[in-house]
């Protein structure tokens, strides 16, 4: 809005100029999403408390997680709310990546919201049905690849795929690449929702994750640093910083209130649509492979459910005590905030594994 609003009055008062940059709106879009949730955080809190919209507590979950019944559930409001403001102001709406991602963000949201909801007040625990969710993920994911498939202006190699430490694309996918975007978009959607398990670890992750892929994303957009770094210029890109540095601010208030002990959990309301973004995100800028490494927190707790449920259904034995990973690491003995510092710190390692492997080669 200030962008479209304030940027033609430059002409009169040159200081407006700033308006112009992605890194001044950047980092007033950071500021603003932190400070509403800051400031709304606990009215909304007490809003989804007396909506009586609370958290269901697995019975086979680890026993220490039973006091946490009752803390109030749909914080993902809070976070997606903050961020559409936030980029609703400082955003550049001629800018198509940036509507696909707030359209993508707006659907994963509802759907994650319908589901908390199902959860929580119809006190159905299975939510929504699997195959739905996934239908609605997939569907979303179809619309934002075939978007930029199809994009008139698209660069040219958007079917390239590029590996961390080379400098240069290893394969053209051609159409098959709409339906490997698919799988990046709808995978990390629910990776993200499978590491929501503990205070704090979720939103820990993602702001770690955002940081990078913004980075990222300045960098792809902007001509020389990308032809210094040797990564694929993707003309428009760069305006993707803005969004995610909404998300960081508000990644940064969340956990103001979602660290242990909790206040609110974020739910399925925002950890569909933030895994969703990350996912957008990588595959817009050519990072799909490296949000592997960056994302590794999510790609191994993805992973230990999917080798838990193999593993069970073809030996009937399990190989974690509890999946996701966490839970493993919790009924191992550890306690609940040392689970989650320590992966975080795994996933600050991996974020500057990823970045090393810019101008290798």
């Amino acid at each position: 809005m200030f962008y479209h609003l304030i940027l033609p009055l430059k002409e009169h008062l040159s200081f407006l100029r700033l308006f112009q940059y992605i890194t001044f709106r950047s980092a007033y879009a950071a500021l603003t999403a932190l400070l509403l949730v800051l400031i709304f955080g606990s009215l909304i809190i007490a809003w989804l408390r007396n909506l009586r919209f609370r958290e269901e507590i697995r019975e086979l979950g680890p026993e220490s997680h039973r006091s946490k019944a009752g803390t109030p559930t749909m914080g993902g409001l809070l976070i997606l709310g903050s961020v559409l403001v936030s980029i609703l102001l400082w955003g550049n709406f001629n800018n198509h990546y940036v509507i696909v991602l707030i359209a993508a963000t707006a659907v994963l949201g509802a759907l994650g919201f319908a589901d908390d909801y199902i959860k929580a007040v119809k006190k159905k625990k299975e939510g929504l049905p699997g195959r739905l969710k996934l239908v609605v993920q997939f569907s979303v994911a179809l619309g934002v690849s075939l978007v930029i498939y199809l994009w008139p202006s698209n660069p040219g190699h958007v079917t390239e795929l590029y590996v961390p430490f080379l400098n240069e694309a290893v394969l053209d996918m051609g159409k098959i690449w709409v339906l490997f975007s698919m799988i990046v978009i709808a995978g990390y959607s629910n990776a993200v929702n499978l590491t929501d398990g503990l205070d704090g670890l979720a939103i820990g992750s993602v702001l770690t994750v955002s940081v990078v892929l913004a980075i990222m994303t300045y960098a792809t957009g902007h001509v020389k640093i990308a032809e210094y770094l040797r990564i694929p210029y993707i003309p428009h890109s760069a305006e993707l910083t803005v969004f995610l540095s909404a998300l960081i601010g508000a990644s940064i208030g969340f956990l103001w209130f979602n660290s242990n002990p909790a206040s609110v959990f974020m739910g399925d309301t925002g950890s569909l649509a933030l895994g969703g973004i990350i996912g957008i995100v990588a595959v817009m800028i050519k990072k799909e492979i490296f949000l592997v490494i960056v994302g590794g927190v999510f790609v191994v707790e993805a992973l230990s459910v999917i080798i838990q449920v193999a593993s069970f259904k073809l030996t009937g034995k399990r190989v974690f005590k509890m999946a996701p990973i966490h839970h493993h690491f919790e009924l191992s003995g550890w306690p609940e905030q040392k689970v989650v510092v320590r992966m975080w710190i795994v996933g600050i390692i991996l974020a500057i594994l990823g970045l090393s492997s810019l101008k290798i080669l």
